[in-house]
């Protein structure tokens, strides 16, 4: 005889949608809640409304104000040591997706300062402390790029924090550093560079034919994702510079290449199956492959990665472009240096002169 406690499980409830024998609905009704009182509906979206921005990434300065708090360290004052603003400044950076090779060059050149100066804090680093940081240099280069450093940290601190007020940086100016001469291949040298790398390591030939035929420089080459080759048409495949940084977005652009690039591509692609990023390698290891291929050709001068996008420049303007088109194809931003450079270009690929007599 059954217990009479013993109570069947009920039936699940079949589901119904709450819009059923509805025709259609807004997207604001379809994103309310799926409750069934209105007056339960409405206080959800009182308390909605009365939602606050969070504070975690603030805290409380003087006279009652909110000042910004990076990363879990204490706020900046002017009385903030110099360790403390470069440690705020470098998370910055690094929020901004700065390069991480531009981070380490300016952490280590403010290291420098801090170690030239002593403690201090950042409101009392006058143009004195600035010239002992430029004149403790060996060439005008660090001194140049010394300044660099400096001067974005205080326009940090001046413009962005707005913790100072007075550039200890103005008035100081870098040197001129004088263009390198470009040294572009040798055709003959350009054939047997490109022999010697596909005798090489299977990336070898891809990577230096990126940068010898199609200008890439050595930090494109590394960044370049399978994503960016488009083989809509396999014979002439689109090799896409792809920029993140908004600053830098202006050097975007798409490169046409050719059957000769289809082939390595596809063999490249077949020997090494790269899941995403095409050479996961650093920037030592594509100086040293360079520097191997150039041994194996027998070319007996220096060739760098710039070598060879000098040489792709060189040969571009050999084709007829001019000025405009080789900023274009270099991703270079239109300015004096740039334009120098390309100009120089457009001589080296001119026609020889005439010395002997007719």
């Amino acid at each position: 005889m059954p217990d009479e406690n013993d109570q069947e499980a009920p039936e699940p409830l079949e589901h119904v949608s709450r819009f059923r024998g509805r025709d259609g609905v807004t997207s604001d009704e379809r994103d309310s809640p799926p409750v069934g009182d209105a007056e339960v509906a409405k206080l959800e979206a009182d308390a909605r409304e009365r939602q606050t921005a969070q504070l975690d990434l603030f805290s409380m300065g003087d006279a009652g104000t909110f000042v910004t708090d990076v990363g879990g360290l204490s706020p900046l004052t002017a009385r903030s040591s110099i360790d403390l603003a470069r440690t705020a400044y470098r998370l910055h950076l690094h929020a901004l997706n700065r390069p991480r090779n531009t981070i380490e060059s300016y952490g280590y050149d403010l290291h420098v300062l801090e170690q030239l100066i002593g403690p201090k804090p950042i409101n009392r680093i006058d143009r004195a402390d600035i010239a002992r940081f430029l004149g403790d240099t060996t060439n005008k280069t660090t001194r140049k790029r010394r300044l660099t450093s400096a001067r974005r940290f205080f326009q940090y601190l001046i413009e962005d924090l707005k913790v100072l007020k007075f550039d200890p940086t103005e008035g100081y100016y870098p040197h001129h550093i004088a263009l390198r001469a470009p040294a572009p291949l040798y055709v003959a040298e350009q054939q047997a560079l490109l022999r010697a790398a596909e005798d090489d390591e299977p990336w070898s030939a891809l990577a230096i034919w990126l940068m010898m035929r199609m200008g890439l420089t050595r930090a494109e080459l590394l960044a370049l994702d399978r994503d960016h080759i488009d083989r809509s048409v396999p014979e002439h495949p689109v090799v896409h510079i792809v920029y993140d940084e908004i600053s830098r977005q202006s050097k975007d652009r798409r490169l046409a290449a050719d059957d000769r690039f289809a082939a390595l591509y596809q063999d490249f692609i077949e020997a090494r199956q790269p899941p995403g990023i095409l050479f996961p390698v650093g920037a030592q290891a594509v100086n040293g492959m360079v520097e191997r291929v150039r041994r194996a050709a027998r070319i007996t001068r220096e060739v760098s990665p710039q070598t060879l996008r000098t040489t792709f420049a060189v040969e571009r303007a050999r084709a007829g472009a001019d000025q405009q088109q080789l900023l274009a194809l270099l991703g270079l931003v239109n300015d004096p240096r740039n334009r120098a450079s390309v100009d120089r270009y457009l001589v080296l690929a001119s026609a020889p002169l005439e010395t002997s007599g007719s």
